[in-house]
């Protein structure tokens, strides 16, 4: 699947909203912060969007963030049906991302996305 615009975070605020409202999911070399969306939201329910944070401090130089950004992008892209619908999520990368094999940050963004699923209730 592909990675539209629409599902692009952009904005500083809703970034801000994700990490104060959100939950946080600590993946080992990335963090996941989840929120979802009201119903009364300007983006379609159906789309799940994603904005990803690599700063300075956390990564290292500029080569080192893109990559970084980069594999957590794609990390999305491919497991995207697997985060619930109207849902905003940050992955806010650490240095062990470019370090970690991709298998291995698969893994703990599925498990990551499982525990997002609501349990049914019986």
């Amino acid at each position: 699947m592909r990675f539209r615009p629409e599902q692009h975070l952009r904005r500083p605020g809703d970034f801000r909203t994700v990490r104060e409202l959100g939950r946080r999911i600590d993946c080992g070399a990335f963090t996941l912060w989840h929120l979802s969306r009201p119903a009364a939201s300007a983006v379609p329910p159906t789309v799940s969007r994603v904005g990803v944070v690599a700063s300075n401090a956390s990564v290292g130089a500029a080569v080192q963030r893109t990559r970084a950004k980069r594999r957590m992008r794609e990390l999305f892209r491919q497991h995207q049906a697997l985060v619930p619908p109207s849902s905003d999520l940050v992955l806010v990368a650490r240095a062990a991302v470019n370090r970690w094999d991709y298998p291995e940050l698969e893994q703990k963004f599925t498990d990551a996305c499982r525990k997002l699923a609501p349990s049914p209730h019986v």
